[in-house]
């Protein structure tokens, strides 16, 4: 972690929040949505009658109709996955549906060590195997400018299905669809690569509709398939704009109700969570790690197969492997991560506080590297990339970034200054990988540090948390954690952070890493936990914490799980 943390309260207009308290809100959610930006009770109706219309994605409709024609003619279909959660939700949505409307489909998932990401050239090649009259990729191919001209060459049509940024050239498909193609004027720019290909689903079942597609067969309900776009979109991480707010919502109250996929009911068993409980955060921090473990370790077609499969006892049987690899990969990780502090450490002072920091051991695991990465970064809060020896010799690199540098256009500065040096790269502002020799990783790191020092204020390198301020202490009570727990917080919603002072009666150490303390405000007292902390408070303390639910022996109780902790 930096040496230092800002709090910065936000701030929440009076006549907002009153407006927000006459439409019927809590009072205290009036306060929370005020300082998110929302001015009306209405932005919160999460019903599916508020989501964008499908027809109003680029694209959407001609994809729809590539894929009904595809169907009436018993054309052979294969979707190519990412190796990522959303990739994996994605295909799952892409294969259920399509085969609800009776499509002829298959997928295929890249080996990550073997062919990499993205429908590359070999992984074309390989799906020419299957003989498909059209490849839909989903979550990847707005880059795969070779991959798409080898499918040409073998005489299959490609359908992009895709929401990760452009680069300068698009590929020469028979269609894309992705909200952040230019030209595209969709409202919602963040939808994750399973929202887009739940559009493209809903676009095509309105087709077949309009072709009496149904009249033999029932129609689908596709809103079945929300738990699998919720995961996906939370364990992405992309912003959780209002449209990305109604599909979680949406799939977060078919789990809670127990309408889900055998393969996700599964996996809350396999993680110990009671899907009738269930929030975004357990969606990002509970199963998605245990699906991305699949990738990671091994071939994410296992993470796939836990999601399509009807049998729930497969199903359970495949959620343990996965959680038997998720166990493996927090092992693997802790051993980096010591490997990766020695290299810190070892360091001169003047590399460590670069703007930009680039690591890298020839023993780490490839499919690891991204969350170190993002460990790293929390601790430093500096972007971070970690490489891994990839299997053709080359390094592949994972990065994390901060607040106040787009990750992705500082790799293609990286790229401009230095022509050659990067292979490959692609990705977001918050996350990207990248490719280069292992001879160039110097000349990379100190590109990479220069570069990220011309993009960073020098007020970002200082870690900075929003906090919603103290929080009423009768407001400190298992009801009112429950109330922030059912609602639909993330990335760009974030959820509430509150900030006090507060009197430290007890504290003890559990597990030599976690912090356990009891604390007192006024006359009232809170069990409190602070997960891997760095430093012991005093008597006194400042914590920034968020209010949370603790489940011991079937008891539920409220707790404050701490973000921030100092002495005052």
């Amino acid at each position: 972690m930096s040496e230092t943390t800002r709090l910065v309260t936000r701030s929440a207009a009076p006549r907002q929040v009153w407006q927000l308290e006459q439409q019927g809100l809590h009072p205290l959610l009036a306060r929370l949505y005020a300082a998110r930006g929302v001015a009306s009770a209405d932005e919160l109706d999460y019903s599916l009658k508020n989501l964008l219309p499908p027809h109003s994605l680029t694209h959407a409709s001609e994809a729809a109709q590539i894929l009904a024609d595809a169907i009436e003619a018993e054309a052979k279909l294969l979707i190519v996955a990412d190796y990522d959660c959303d990739g994996a939700t994605a295909c799952a949505v892409g294969l259920r549906a399509l085969k609800a409307f009776g499509a002829h489909v298959d997928y295929l998932v890249p080996d990550r060590f073997k062919l990499g990401y993205g429908l590359s050239p070999e992984i074309v090649d390989l799906a020419a195997a299957h003989q498909p009259d059209l490849i839909i990729t989903v979550d990847n191919g707005i880059a795969s400018l070779e991959g798409v001209a080898r499918a040409a060459g073998h005489g299959i049509a490609t359908l992009i299905t895709d929401h990760h940024l452009p680069g300068d050239e698009l590929p020469q498909a028979d269609c894309i669809v992705n909200p952040n193609q230019p030209g595209c004027a969709f409202a919602s720019k963040n939808l994750a690569g399973c929202g887009v290909m739940f559009y493209v689903m809903l676009a095509l079942r309105a087709e077949l509709r309009t072709r009496g597609h149904f009249a033999e067969r029932p129609e689908p309900n596709l809103g079945d398939l929300l738990d699998l776009v919720a995961l996906g979109t939370v364990a992405d991480v992309v912003k959780l704009d209002r449209n990305n707010r109604i599909l979680v919502s949406q799939g977060l109250q078919r789990m809670r109700a127990g309408r889900m996929q055998p393969g996700i009911a599964a996996l809350f068993r396999a993680a110990g969570r009671d899907p009738a409980r269930v929030s975004a955060f357990d969606l990002g921090f509970l199963l998605g790690p245990r699906l991305n473990a699949a990738g990671r370790l091994a071939d994410m077609a296992l993470g796939i197969e836990c999601l399509i499969t009807d049998d729930p006892a497969r199903a359970l049987n495949i959620a343990q492997q996965l959680d038997a690899y998720n166990r493996e990969r927090r092992e693997i990780e802790a051993d980096m991560q010591e490997q990766a502090l020695g290299l810190l450490e070892a360091m001169p002072p003047a590399a460590t506080h670069a703007a930009g920091i680039a690591l890298y051991d020839e023993s780490w695991h490839e499919g690891v590297v991204g969350i170190l990465a993002s460990r790293i970064k929390d601790k430093l809060h500096r972007p971070v990339i970690a490489f891994a020896r990839g299997e053709s010799g080359h390094l592949k690199g994972s990065g994390r970034s901060i607040p106040g540098l787009h990750l992705r256009d500082a790799l293609d500065l990286v790229s401009k200054r230095a022509p050659g040096l990067l292979l490959r790269f692609g990705g977001h502002a918050m996350a990207a990988g990248l490719t280069v020799r292992e001879a160039d990783f110097p000349r990379f790191a100190t590109l990479f540090a220069e570069v990220a020092g011309e993009l960073l204020d020098p007020h970002d390198l200082t870690r900075t948390l929003a906090t919603d301020g103290p929080l009423e202490t009768g407001y400190l009570s298992l009801g009112v954690a429950q109330l922030l727990q059912n609602e639909v917080w993330g990335q760009g919603f974030p959820p509430p952070l509150f900030d006090d002072n507060f009197e430290v009666e007890q504290q003890r150490v559990l597990k030599e890493k976690h912090l356990k303390l009891k604390l007192k405000k006024g006359q009232a007292r809170f069990d409190a936990i602070q997960f891997n902390f760095a430093v012991a408070p005093g008597s006194h303390a400042h914590a920034a914490y968020r209010l949370e639910i603790n489940e011991y022996m079937g008891v539920q109780s409220p707790q404050l799980v701490i973000e921030h902790l100092s002495e005052t």
